[in-house]
């Protein structure tokens, strides 16, 4: 098997009216709690998060979207990069523009960024990764996740977009994993 390699280089990189353009997911699980008699209780959502490399806080992973793929596809190849992960786009969580002091290129001079967030149902956890090096993963509960967020638009992501479809598609979701 060829091993894993995480893209470097932004000469691929995508823009769109001086944005430079990013694709990330919310990697989601099911976990069920123990019972006191050691039964298996009710199910548990947790997201999946990976330490920020550039400072305090947790992250969800996220990337420049490249022109030889779909943004569904950059979104899946950022969550097996920086996560180490590997499942099923299940919803488009939204847009969300935030400026980047480290993005900042002459395509980008202000570093503004323009991510799609995804919702991804986790199926698989890699024992080795590209950024293993650099990236601790942690699953955390909702609240969890609110409170070390690195940075606000990814907190709306999960608070507004996240929550909300996980809500409403709670059900479905229930039935099917």
């Amino acid at each position: 098997m060829s091993e894993l390699v995480a893209r470097t280089g932004r000469h691929q990189q995508r823009y769109e009216a001086g944005c430079r353009l990013i694709a990330g997911c919310i990697p989601f699980r099911f976990r069920y709690s123990e019972g006191s008699n050691g039964s298996k209780s009710e199910k548990i959502l947790e997201v999946l998060m990976i330490n920020s490399t550039s400072g305090p806080g947790l992250l969800f992973p996220k990337g420049g979207w490249e022109n030889d793929e779909t943004v569904e596809e950059a979104a899946a190849r950022e969550a097996l990069e920086e996560a180490g992960v590997r499942g099923e786009l299940m919803h488009f969580l939204g847009h969300y523009h935030f400026k980047s002091k480290t993005l900042q290129d002459e395509f980008s001079p202000e570093g503004r960024c323009r991510a799609a967030m995804f919702a991804l149902f986790v199926k698989e956890e890699l024992d080795s990764w590209p950024e293993q090096s650099r990236r601790v993963r942690s699953w955390v509960t909702i609240p969890e996740a609110v409170e070390c967020c690195r940075h606000s638009w990814m907190r709306e992501a999960l608070e507004n977009a996240f929550k909300k479809w996980t809500a409403d598609a709670m059900i479905i979701l229930m039935e099917h994993h």
